[in-house]
């Protein structure tokens, strides 16, 4: 075993220790206000469904920092008694590593989002094995929402002169330090682990942008509000698929580099995969004698 593997199922086993403890981590993301503004969408050199480029007008809007942690989520399964629906289904989205091929796994949740076989899920990592439908649920009962596309990729561009490839700017690396959790190697061959982490890595541990956001870099895909289809679709078309930003833990630059502002992932709403994940927005609120 590695010892970046190693590693990982360590900090899981220390969670689990954790479940109990009031100082494990906190029920809910603190948020950042992201002001109003003209935001740059897509990349002319990205992939096609990331053309044409635009503008779009955001309005002001509250974002969580990190994206919500299983020990947030476990507290929302405890408040509410939710089933999720890969619990429904009995199953969820699992990478085989050894042919490169996603399989359902038959008792992979949450909880233990690699399968009955895996660790569990530690409780400050973002929480994965989580439905568009699931993750909608948690931020009602949060009093928040999703964040629309369009949203996300003008926080994950906020505080950037010119127009940044990653959230925390141009690099990937500082000062021979990883910003971000992404997959180094050959996909799906082979992880060196590089980073630290060869599956999800602690909520708010790498790539903060300007604005204090953190993740909006690897790590895991984010569920949005927007429903998947061409930039310039007319309001109302069809679609099957809701749109994921941010990119993952298996990302590369190689390969679907997922983590750039841009980039822009898919997956049905009732879908549930054990690299994706969401974090909760929520109206901006002015008080009275202020402005947006």
């Amino acid at each position: 075993m590695t010892a970046p593997a190693a590693g990982f199922l360590a900090a899981f086993g220390l969670a689990l220790a954790m479940l109990a403890s009031p100082a494990s981590a906190s029920a809910a993301a603190d948020m950042i206000r992201i002001p109003a503004g003209e935001a740059v969408i897509g990349a002319d050199t990205g992939l096609p469904d990331e053309r044409p480029v635009h503008r779009v007008y955001v309005e002001a809007f509250q974002l969580d920092r990190i994206p919500v942690t299983v020990d947030a989520f476990a507290r929302f399964v405890a408040a509410t008694a939710i089933t999720t629906e890969a619990e429904s289904y009995g199953d969820g989205a699992v990478l085989d590593y050894a042919t490169g091929r996603w399989l359902l796994k038959p008792g992979a949740t949450w909880r233990r989002p690699l399968g009955p076989d895996g660790p569990e899920a530690p409780l400050d990592h973002p929480v994965t094995q989580v439905s568009w439908n699931d993750a909608v649920s948690y931020c009602a009962w949060a009093g928040k929402r999703l964040p629309t596309e369009f949203e996300w990729e003008h926080a994950a561009r906020l505080g950037h002169d010119g127009e940044p490839t990653y959230a925390m700017g141009n690099s990937i690396l500082r000062e021979g330090q990883f910003l971000a959790n992404f997959w180094q190697g050959e996909f799906p061959l082979r992880n060196t682990g590089a980073d630290g982490w060869m599956y999800t890595s602690p909520a708010g541990l790498l790539g903060r942008s300007p604005t204090g956001l953190a993740d909006m870099a690897g790590n895991v895909w984010e569920w949005t509000d927007s429903w998947y289809l061409p930039y310039g679709t007319a309001p109302g078309a069809a679609a099957s698929e809701r749109v994921q930003r941010g990119g993952s833990f298996l990302c590369s630059p190689e390969g679907c580099h997922g983590f750039r502002v841009s980039a822009r992932g898919k997956s049905t709403p009732d879908s549930s995969h054990m690299h994706v994940g969401f974090r909760c927005a929520a109206d901006d609120i002015v008080k009275p004698g202020e402005t947006s």
